[in-house]
């Protein structure tokens, strides 16, 4: 099998947007994190000391003994907690907060920090329902605040790498799209109580499997699909383990129809070991993603399939609080991007679709969100 390396450049105007740096440094954006139940947030808290981008100024989290256990974990300074959101952000002025509550909580705290000019990144995905997606589009309108998203597959180089195929027209116009994303089960991976307890509560998730992973598809599809609205979504869910997870899905297969296209994602906490992989298929060639530098592709005139390494991305996207700080300094402007919210209303409108579904056995059609 012949391999090469890719050595063109990733960033373009089709992936994001970017606008001339500032040459004078700046000082970080203030930043604080409301909520510590989602076990992401130790990652952000490993990640955060090693940023020059970025400087904590808080933490809101009302269970204090969480709060002392993370404190104690990442050594941090107690000054720092608070249990009370308004009243930390009345006395620190973050200019952006980093959301790791719940997904259901997601539009209480946007809207908190909204009220007063702050801009606002949650982790994956935007919300349970469209209701609650229209109300955070409405708050970040009425306060001119950003909200953004983030994913863990926003920066990997494979998919940018997959993107630019498309973009370069190399694999012709797509065809079909095919996501697996997933793990073995949270309980099975041990993630925290407190991150397990609403992981696997319908209301406080959306779901199960089916919203935890089958939001990174549904991000990338609408992504490649530069913001169409599906025609359709048609789901299966299943539970396979009742006895670990009696009240949402864990595995799923959710259908999403273009008028040309057609995507196939498939979350999963059932998968034999952690995944998170694409396949591009056009009407000339393919590209298959593989973690986040790794890249298969055929294309037009090849005798057979090749392979890249990719090189990681750089700059602000290379990973969520240096882009979160390009976005609030105005040097990225995120249209349509991965992370930015017209992306992730289309992303959870696929997700409630899916749901509707897969609890009907119908086929839910779509239509453009009212503007």
């Amino acid at each position: 099998m012949q391999r090469r390396k890719l050595f063109r450049t990733i960033l373009s105007a089709g992936v994001i947007t970017l606008v001339a740096m500032k040459s004078p440094a700046q000082a970080p954006l203030r930043v604080a994190i409301v909520g510590l139940v989602h076990g992401h947030a130790q990652g952000l808290l490993t990640a955060l000391p090693k940023n020059t981008h970025v400087e904590l100024v808080g933490i809101a989290e009302p269970d204090t003994t969480l709060a002392a256990q993370y404190a104690d974990k990442f050594h941090l300074d107690h000054k720092l907690l608070f249990t009370d959101t308004d009243k930390m952000l009345d006395q620190v002025h973050p200019e952006a907060i980093l959301v790791y509550t719940s997904i259901a909580d997601h539009r209480k705290a946007i809207e908190t920090a909204a009220r007063r000019g702050i801009s606002s990144m949650v982790e994956k995905p935007l919300a349970t329902t469209v209701a609650d997606a229209l109300a955070i589009r409405q708050a970040a309108r009425e306060h001119h605040v950003q909200v953004l998203v983030n994913y863990e597959t926003t920066w990997y180089a494979s998919n940018a790498a997959a993107y630019r195929e498309v973009a370069d027209g190399k694999l012709g116009e797509i065809r079909r799209v095919v996501v697996h994303d997933g793990h073995e089960g949270p309980k099975e991976i041990n993630v925290g109580p407190e991150f397990l307890n609403w992981l696997t509560d319908p209301e406080k998730n959306g779901a199960g499997a089916m919203f935890d992973f089958g939001c990174y598809g549904a991000d990338l599809m609408t992504w490649l699909m530069h913001g169409q609205t599906p025609l359709s979504v048609t789901a299966v869910a299943l539970t396979d383990k009742p006895d670990i997870y009696p009240h949402v899905d864990d595995d799923a297969t959710i259908i999403v129809r273009y008028p040309k296209a057609q995507a196939v994602l498939q979350p999963s906490w059932n998968w034999p070991f952690s995944r998170k992989d694409m396949e591009v298929y056009g009407a000339k060639g393919y590209a298959i993603t593989e973690a986040a530098d790794h890249m298969r592709y055929r294309l037009p005139g090849d005798k057979a399939e090749s392979q890249a390494e990719v090189p990681p991305l750089t700059g602000p996207q290379h990973n969520s609080l240096d882009y979160l700080a390009a976005v609030r300094r105005g040097q990225i402007h995120p249209d349509g991007d991965l992370s930015s919210l017209e992306t992730n209303m289309i992303v959870v409108q696929i997700l409630a679709a899916a749901r509707e579904s897969a609890k009907t056995g119908r086929t839910v059609e779509l239509k453009p969100l009212p503007q």
